[in-house]
């Protein structure tokens, strides 16, 4: 228990002590990128930028040299194209093929930072992130299963998390998140609503290129106990760890291992069905180029 109090006191001393030695007002980037692997990061784009970003996720490695280790397949795609309205404020739009049970899915989600880190002003850098999903698969002619769709709400989820994030040093990073994800048509024993709780990590080895880590734990009783015919779990939590470059000239990229199918928190948060113990884990990657309008 002290050791634990211990770490938190020399984390908080570390945040002021930081703060103190800069410029006053001096604002503090804590990402490279508005993403860091599954989850979304505190920062948004800056006024008139458009940003192009593709995604990839890979099959299982446990396919071997079947599948090259996955490589011959693809959990999930994704295509997307955000845009800076504000310094504070940014939108996107998506089409995802989708690694869970609801496929083809178009989102559109706004992200809007609150409070941003500066130097003797605030610590922390604080967004509210909103989205909303609508898968496009076709209608399953069987009654009462989860993409049976009998109508068209039933296609629509939706989430919405509040981020805190802060840049500790020039090499540590960190980031938390609250959120809630809503969907009009679940399994019978699960919930509409499922709230989790993120977890971020960032360290930078040099000033284009890091680590970063990333899992969200959804707080769901069903997802704890469902089991399959083998009595083996179903639900796991997403995880990934991977590396980030900022080449330059708009353009970051990012590969990682996670064991997400998905792209989308609305498929990734509740529908998560690898496990890393079980070779469930994946290659994927993401590129983005920015453009100004």
């Amino acid at each position: 228990m002290i050791t634990r109090y211990t770490f938190i006191l020399l984390l908080v001393s570390t945040m002021v002590l930081g703060q103190a030695e800069k410029k006053e007002g001096k604002v503090q980037q804590t990402f490279k990128d508005t993403r860091v692997i599954n989850a979304h990061s505190v920062e948004t784009l800056k006024k008139g930028i458009l940003d192009f970003r593709i995604g990839h996720r890979f099959g299982d490695v446990s396919g071997g040299w079947r599948t090259l280790w996955g490589l011959e397949n693809a959990a999930d795609v994704i295509f997307e194209f955000d845009y800076g309205v504000t310094d504070n404020l940014m939108v996107g739009v998506m089409r995802a093929k989708g690694g869970g049970p609801l496929t083809q899915n178009v989102s559109s989600f706004f992200k809007y930072k609150l409070i941003t880190q500066a130097y003797g002003k605030s610590p922390v850098s604080v967004a509210l992130v909103g989205l909303g999903s609508y898968s496009t698969m076709a209608t399953n002619p069987r009654p009462g299963t989860l993409t049976s769709f009998d109508n068209t709400a039933h296609r629509l989820s939706y989430n919405v998390q509040l981020l805190l994030a802060s840049k500790v040093s020039e090499r540590l990073a960190f980031q938390f998140s609250v959120g809630s994800i809503y969907r009009n048509l679940v399994e019978t024993d699960d919930t509409n609503n499922l709230l989790n709780l993120g977890i971020v990590l960032k360290y930078s080895f040099s000033k284009s290129f890091g680590l970063i880590v990333d899992t969200t734990i959804p707080f769901s009783e069903f997802r704890s106990n469902a089991v399959d015919q083998q009595g083996e779990k179903i639900y796991y939590n997403p995880f990934g760890i991977g590396m980030e470059w900022e080449t330059g000239g708009g353009h970051v990229f990012q590969v990682n291992l996670t064991n997400a199918t998905g792209i989308v928190e609305t498929v990734y948060i509740p529908y998560t069905q690898s496990s890393w113990s079980g070779g469930g884990y994946r290659l994927g990657f993401t590129i983005s180029r920015q453009f100004r309008l």
